[in-house]
């Protein structure tokens, strides 16, 4: 019987041609897109990002043992980061934001610095704490939403007789993604506070603006949204009937300038689900990462149950079906995601 050789089998023949080329050209840092394009532009997004929850109990734990381990002072920022377990090792949730818990010792001091990248704070346990942004102290209660803009000088105390926690979320993945990351320490520990708590909510979240404020601001001048303002919001519209049958009745956090996002990378919302509420399956390539304010219940990811409760964390991959279910008392859920910057570049959508 004849063998077959090398020379018999022309297919063969071509796949050795092409490997030779292609080890050709990757001397001249070239390569061939056709071998690569079908995992470049895929008929619907592909994400390494899974499902996952981070249960307070356990991290509350955790953050109180760093608490004995290492201080504000030498941690810089003591915080556990929330790493999302499909993505390993890269400090992130998602593709595009950092998240962290964050604890502040009563006498502690996390000294001033600023940063390009954008921050928000989610108030999860502990009162007496507070946020210093741009010459504003805001005292931190549960439930409130502290925005830090790109650059703004910031820095945390606690004055106060117990431990503070709160998730941290920052846009540090697409800073670093365009590689414009900057930062800068300041000698001093903290900033010149010279703004009462309350003072930028008061002047440009209550219907008028200032003389003199700018007409165009791509972020938002309030530096606390807080919970006890936001909630009974949420609460007229459960009462008038305002709720939609896959976010619940929800409030979107806005720039009062120009009624954008509070950020230009990242966007956050606030949800009420009513007892019974079972949403409908929704979808959308951001990302979205949720901490649980108030109640029980779970939210179905690709028909797999993540099932949360107050101050747990949950993350949910972009273009995944979801719903969120609540059986007992109404539940209220924080989210954020980087739904501004993708739409920014055109590029975010929803479906069902």
């Amino acid at each position: 019987m004849a063998v077959a050789t090398a020379e018999a089998n022309p297919k063969h023949n071509l796949q050795l041609a092409r490997q030779a080329y292609y080890d050709k050209i990757s001397g001249y840092n070239l390569a061939p897109l056709w071998e690569v394009l079908k995992n470049l532009v895929t008929p619907e997004p592909k994400t390494q990002i899974v499902p996952h929850i981070w249960k307070f109990p356990d991290v509350e734990k955790l953050m109180l043992e760093a608490g004995d381990v290492i201080t504000a002072e030498e941690a810089e920022r003591r915080v556990l980061v929330l790493e999302n377990p499909g993505d390993p090792g890269k400090a992130r949730i998602t593709n595009t934001l950092f998240a962290g818990i964050q604890l502040i010792m009563p006498g502690e001091i996390a000294d001033v610095h600023r940063h390009v990248a954008s921050a928000i704070r989610f108030v999860l346990k502990g009162n007496g704490a507070y946020t210093a942004v741009e010459g504003e102290k805001a005292e931190m209660a549960h439930g409130d939403f502290i925005i830090t803009a790109n650059w703004a000088p910031h820095d945390h105390g606690n004055p106060g007789k117990e431990p503070v926690m709160w998730l941290d979320v920052l846009d540090m993945p697409t800073i670093n993604h365009f590689q414009t990351s900057f930062a800068e320490h300041f000698t001093e520990k903290m900033q010149n506070v010279n703004h009462e708590d309350g003072d930028s909510f008061e002047r440009y979240a209550s219907g008028v603006l200032p003389d003199g404020a700018p007409a165009h601001m791509n972020r938002s001048p309030v530096i606390n949204y807080p919970y006890a303002k936001m909630r009974p919001i949420l609460e007229r519209l459960k009462k008038t009937g305002d709720v939609d049958k896959r976010f619940g009745a929800r409030v979107r956090y806005a720039n009062p300038i120009n009624g954008g996002p509070v950020l230009p990378t990242m966007g956050a919302n606030l949800s009420l689900f009513p007892s019974g509420f079972k949403g409908e399956d929704y979808r959308s390539t951001d990302a979205a990462v949720f901490a649980v304010a108030e109640g029980k219940g779970k939210t179905i990811v690709d028909g797999k149950a993540i099932e949360w409760g107050v101050n747990d964390v949950f993350v949910v991959p972009p273009w995944k079906r979801y719903h969120h279910e609540v059986a007992g008392e109404d539940a209220v859920l924080f989210s954020i995601s980087d739904r501004p910057a993708q739409e920014a570049l055109g590029i975010w959508r929803e479906g069902k």
